[in-house]
């Protein structure tokens, strides 16, 4: 099975399953050259089984669209296995359940996050990115990650949930180190991942929802969450510890990534980028583009319930499936020029939000924190520039930098 996989990172792991395969660039010629010669690859990973790379659109699409024959459920949505407890838990958020339960679960939760409602919140995430933008501009030289894009997402989802302002910066740092825990600059030893902070933010879930039931109901979304009804009965407070593991995380890393991410795409294309500044209608596809060409995460897991074909590959039951976003988004079957950034590209079907019964919950807000702060963002500042070399987070996961050290100049208010 594995005498067709690609390796390149540590002796005997594949390619894609290194964590350090990322921290230089993301390799987009080796893995174009993979899914145009084993469009589902196999991976070994060091002291576990190792997963089938799905690296083709039109098969991450038949996977995410199939999930009773590929579990998100059974082993969960990250490549490493993980341990009873962690399993145990992410079964509780709505990206690792499967049918019927994820309906069952999802549907209370999508009227606060339908398009016309997220619209309202417009007016304070301009706010929030306006204040942000003026202390940078007060700074000039800044690291675009932590001392700006980051305040944006944390500050929404705080107010979203009805978070204490006191935690909101705890509850980042454990999102970060949930979405980090292979680089040594984030949680220490970064030899193996660490899942410890989705079991602290779990707990200090379950304490606040344990707090939130004795106080008077408020208009938020923690409040929605306590009060609905999810498959007969109210969520209890280890369910919506799992639950806000998820929401929070969320909206909080990937966000931030998508943000500081989409600032270093445009500063490669520093036409493209004048030509957002000088016409911001362009910013919703600006957005669009930065989010195929630079996608917050590389992939998702999946496991397979029986034997099946794809791509003409015999996948055994209990074998690993990993839908590959970072390849699928560059797939020259489906977008020309895959590999050019182009804020003009029109369609876009990427597939950074997921699709099918999984397609992100957090889609509207996410778009629209991306475009009232790229046009706050590009009418604030006349020049923007790199003050140092960008540094990637070490990670298999998630496709995003650890600083972006920026040089902001010509301020407009």
């Amino acid at each position: 099975m594995s005498s067709g996989a690609l390796t390149g990172g540590a002796e005997g792991v594949g390619l894609l399953a290194d964590p350090s395969t990322f921290v230089e660039q993301v390799p987009h010629e080796e893995i174009a050259a993979m899914r145009r010669s084993t469009p589902v690859c196999w991976q070994d990973m060091k002291d576990e089984p190792g997963f089938w790379a799905v690296l083709r659109h039109a098969d991450v699409v038949h996977v995410a669209r199939n999930p009773n024959l590929f579990s998100a459920s059974e082993g969960g949505v990250v490549l490493e296995n993980l341990d009873e407890e962690s399993l145990a838990m992410m079964r509780l958020m709505l990206l690792a359940m499967d049918p019927p339960k994820h309906v069952q679960y999802r549907r209370p939760l999508s009227e606060p996050f339908k398009g016309r409602i997220i619209a309202s919140l417009e007016p304070r995430i301009r706010e929030i990115s306006r204040q942000l933008i003026a202390d940078a501009a007060q700074r000039g030289e800044v690291e675009f990650v932590h001392d700006v894009t980051a305040g944006l997402p944390t500050k929404v989802m705080g107010r979203l949930m009805g978070l204490p302002e006191e935690d909101w910066d705890l509850l980042h740092s454990l999102a970060e180190r949930q979405t980090s825990g292979s680089d040594p600059d984030v949680v220490g030893d970064g030899s193996e991942p660490d899942f410890s902070a989705s079991i602290d933010m779990a707990m200090y879930a379950i304490e606040f929802a344990a707090d939130r039931r004795r106080q008077e109901p408020r208009d938020d979304l923690t409040t929605l969450i306590l009060d609905s009804d999810f498959d007969g009965q109210p969520m209890s407070d280890a369910d919506f510890g799992s639950f806000f593991v998820q929401l929070v995380t969320a909206g909080n890393d990937t966000t931030k990534t998508m943000l500081s991410s989409g600032l270093w795409a445009l500063l490669q294309h520093p036409d493209q980028m004048e030509e957002v500044r000088r016409d911001l209608s362009l910013v919703p596809g600006a957005v669009e583009e930065i989010l195929r060409w630079a996608n917050p995460l590389h992939y998702f897991r999946r496991t397979a319930t029986e034997n099946t074909l794809l791509a003409d590959v015999e996948i055994a039951a209990g074998e690993k499936v990993a839908m590959y976003y970072t390849s699928a988004n560059r797939d020259e079957l489906v977008f020309d020029d895959a590999q050019t950034f182009d804020i003009h590209r029109n369609p876009n079907p990427h597939l950074s939000f997921g699709i099918g019964e999984h397609f992100c919950l957090g889609v509207h807000l996410a778009r629209l924190e991306g475009r009232v702060f790229f046009s706050e963002l590009l009418s604030s500042f006349g020049r923007i520039e790199l003050a140092g070399d960008p540094v990637r987070l070490r990670s298999n996961l998630n496709n995003s930098f650890k600083r972006l050290p920026v040089r902001l100049g010509d301020y407009r208010h």
